[in-house]
């Protein structure tokens, strides 16, 4: 994640410096750090509502199951911008208000995707949510560092985080049962509500944040350089657009070829949810003594899942157990991918963690454009067939190439 930003037209000729740090806060604002996480928990199960909501949304809006995969994809596309031109572009804006106006965002772009009449409309709604979520993700670690002291920063980020971890957990499971009940618009509502909450504690307890100085573009070239953040970025770019490739359309899979009712697929997404929670922690782990052995397996492991889809999808206890599995595998993908970006960059952390933050995002687009073409050509089959190929090729990029580039652990 990059730090708080503060850019005049001389931040861009100046050498890389890191980020200016304030003075070390006495007091922790908990109360301002939880409603951050109320916000990454608004954000996050609204980016991945999609998958869960494929086919009645494309059934409602007359297109097809790859046409609206593509909300996916604005939603990254958008990400991946929005987060390095907020830090460098957002120069005297108090991050306080920076905070209010994304969230409000989550908001207004969760109600757009509820009164979508047609794909363009529901695009436009994923798009301002990418914004959204992309200057959040920019932000969040910056934005601990002015929360609490220096010391008590990893607690905060660890509760920040909760907010995905329960996310990922409800948002799937959590969409398909409400669309099986009302409909996928009202549970686009759910998450607006969701947003609504998320603002409302942030205006209670979010403190006034000015602004702070920012790295210029010139350390950005200077991290890329870097043979093992090539890696990293690499591994990132191939499986996490694998994983999206095969997860925004495991509900088509699991009903068309597991051939699992609407109550059970929730079941299985709730199963991968917990999965992820749980493969969290086993990730945070395992990196704590090698954040590429963490990458690697856990890769691997995400590999496999996909081969069982492949091989054995059909019989639906089958399916319903690799579906869980691959959510336990991908858990331990962004905090061991993240422990090795700080790894092999601990002198340029801001922005590394920018360039990650890019990646993911690029890699999700890709993932979803890629996995929509190959279910409107192969179907399902194919584009779990691409995940497998794409996550493979990923583990075994970090396993070999990133040997001998991981400093250890302090």
């Amino acid at each position: 994640m990059s730090d708080w930003a503060s850019s005049s037209p001389r931040d861009f000729a100046e050498p890389p410096v890191q980020t200016a740090v304030p003075a070390t806060v006495e007091k922790p604002a908990w109360a301002a750090v939880v409603s951050l996480t109320f916000g990454v928990f608004g954000l996050v199960t609204a980016e991945f509502l999609p998958a869960s909501l494929l086919t009645p949304m494309a059934a409602e809006l007359g297109v097809s199951n790859g046409a609206a995969g593509q909300a996916v994809t604005a939603t990254a596309v958008v990400a991946a911008f929005a987060g390095p031109l907020l830090v460098l572009g957002s120069g005297r804006i108090d991050r306080q208000k920076i905070v209010w106006t994304l969230s409000t965002m989550l908001v207004v772009s969760s109600l757009l995707a509820a009164f979508a009449t047609n794909i363009t409309v529901l695009l436009l709604a994923r798009a301002l949510l990418g914004f959204a979520l992309g200057g959040f993700w920019a932000m969040a670690a910056a934005l601990a560092l002015r929360l609490v002291p220096t010391a008590m920063v990893p607690r905060a980020m660890s509760i920040i985080f909760t907010g995905v971890s329960v996310a990922t957990v409800f948002a799937a499971p959590l969409g398909a049962f409400l669309s099986g009940l009302w409909g996928w618009r009202v549970t686009f509502m759910a998450a607006a509500g969701i947003g609504v909450v998320a603002l409302l504690v942030q205006l209670a307890t979010l403190p006034k944040l000015p602004p702070v100085a920012a790295p210029g573009l010139s350390s950005f070239a200077i991290v890329l350089k870097r043979r093992s953040v090539q890696v990293g970025l690499g591994t990132v770019l191939l499986v996490i657009s694998g994983h999206f490739a095969g997860f925004t359309y495991i509900r088509p899979f699991l009903e068309q070829v597991s051939g699992l009712g609407i109550q059970t697929i929730s079941l299985a997404l709730l199963a991968f949810g917990i999965g992820g929670f749980l493969g969290n922690l086993a990730g945070g782990v395992i990196a704590e003594k090698s954040a590429r052995i963490a990458v690697g397996s856990g890769s691997l492991l995400l590999a496999g899942a996909a081969l069982a889809l492949i091989v054995w999808g059909a019989t639906g206890s089958v399916a319903f157990a690799a579906t869980a599995l691959w959510g336990f595998a991908f858990g331990g993908f962004p905090v061991s991918i993240s422990s090795w970006n700080a790894r092999v960059a601990p002198d340029q952390a801001e922005s590394a963690g920018a360039l990650l933050a890019t990646s993911f995002q690029v890699a999700i687009a890709s993932g979803a454009v890629i996995g929509g073409l190959l279910v409107d050509g192969m179907g399902p089959v194919g584009v779990i067939g691409y995940a497998l190929v794409v996550i493979l090729a990923g583990a075994l990029l970090m396993l070999v190439a990133g040997r001998g580039r991981e400093q250890a652990p302090h």
